[in-house]
């Protein structure tokens, strides 16, 4: 039996709009690009890096 991956929930909740351009791209990387998407990502050190650096648009849905 395999273990399932770990995933986390991240909705966008800030606007990219008068952003750095790496943010944005962050954003689209994430699979983000309107405000209350959810997108659903593996649990990697990759992963939280990219969210860590746009934490004042994203945030972590728990569940």
């Amino acid at each position: 039996m395999s273990k399932a991956a770990k995933t986390i929930k991240v909705k966008q909740t800030g606007s990219p709009i008068r952003r750095h351009h790496d943010q944005r791209e962050t954003l689209i990387g994430l699979g983000l690009n309107r405000i209350n998407r959810v997108s659903e990502l593996p649990d990697t050190p990759q992963t939280r890096g990219m969210v860590a650096k746009v934490k004042h648009l994203v945030s972590v849905i728990e569940g």
